[in-house]
């Protein structure tokens, strides 16, 4: 079963044809990234735009590039939450002209449920049920995936997303957007026990987090030192940034996974593509006897791919979406179609 699948929820715009949910054919993706770069952050009504300018001739690329004709495609899907609402508006309503025109089925995939399902592309083997930290610029979550579509939030963010944080402390250090790469590149071979960050306990849940008190802290110790016409090692303050948020998530993780009884571990999103985090949890998941699973670096960001292989497990729960289907900026994982 060949899927045409679209996401475009943030400053990505992304194309792919994906068969039984599992095989990449083609995933093109057109970056917005420098045009972002400098306002330092992304600007949502220049995102809108620029999926619009880019999305039509994207889908005539990876159509080409995959090797199919249109009539080859079985479905439609598309990321219809969560993002920036103009963005998201873009490959809602392209993907409903496309199966409309296309005679076909149109699928609706959550954002979240498709960076974990970035996983089954990278790995063939990979079967639920398993525990999966979902960690990227706009969301943070721990999850127990039972199945394909069948999940439950264990624990999330109480405030800022790790990756935002990641993008924050970039801005304040003077590196480009986005934050995550520079950070990494900067914070190798730096002492990271030269700076203290908090570390947030959430009481009455120890699965939640908040990161707002470690992107404080970090604001505050660069512009007490600006102030006080201080010279900060850099390199050591990267480190030491990066090591609080792994630290916030991995033993959290760990402690998921034992609680449920799950063997298998995954972990996705665009903060998954860091150097530190990936490392710790390799380093916690042997320790703790867990098998696990993080998605090359190409598949972390947002991409079309991981919009298509969930596509493929909603279809097949028989999810369906008609015109009326609409574009949301929050949407709660478990939201359903009938």
């Amino acid at each position: 079963m060949k899927i045409l699948a679209f996401e475009s929820t943030c400053d990505e715009t992304a194309v792919a044809v994906v068969e039984d949910g599992r095989t990449i054919l083609t995933d093109q993706i057109f970056s917005q990234a420098d045009l972002h770069a400098v306002y330092g952050g992304v600007v949502p009504e220049i995102a809108s735009r620029c999926h619009v300018e880019s999305i039509s001739l994207l889908t005539e690329r990876a159509l080409e590039k995959a090797g199919i004709t249109r009539e080859e495609i079985d479905a439609v899907a598309v990321s219809y939450a969560p993002g920036l609402i103009g963005a998201v508006l873009v490959g809602v309503n392209f993907a409903k002209a496309a199966a409309l025109a296309l005679g076909v089925p149109l699928v609706p995939v959550h954002h979240i449920r498709g960076h974990i399902a970035a996983n089954y592309l990278a790995y063939p083997e990979l079967e639920p049920p398993f525990l999966c930290l979902a960690i990227s610029g706009g969301n943070t979550l721990l999850i127990d995936v039972k199945d394909y579509t069948d999940m439950e939030i264990l624990g999330q963010t109480r405030d800022d997303a790790a990756g935002e944080c990641f993008d924050k402390t970039a801005r304040v250090l003077g590196l480009p957007y986005p934050g995550g790469k520079p950070i990494d590149e900067l914070s190798r071979g730096g002492d990271d026990t030269k700076y203290s960050f908090p570390i947030s306990h959430i009481e009455g849940n120890p699965y939640d987090m908040s990161f707002s008190g470690l992107k404080t802290a970090v604001i505050n110790l660069v512009h007490n030192a600006a102030q006080k016409g201080e010279e900060l090692d850099r390199r050591a303050l990267a480190a030491s940034f990066t090591k609080a948020v792994s630290d916030s998530l991995v033993p959290r993780a760990i402690a998921a996974a034992k609680e449920k009884r799950r063997a298998r571990l995954v972990v996705a999103g665009g903060v998954a593509a860091n150097s530190r985090i990936r490392a710790d949890f390799q380093k916690a998941a042997a320790e703790n006897g867990l098998e696990l699973f993080i998605p090359p670096l190409r598949l972390c960001g947002d991409n079309g791919a991981m919009i298509g292989a969930q596509g493929y497990y909603e279809y097949l729960a028989g999810v369906r979406a008609g015109s009326d289907l609409n574009a949301f900026a929050t949407m709660d994982l478990n939201a359903s179609f009938s």
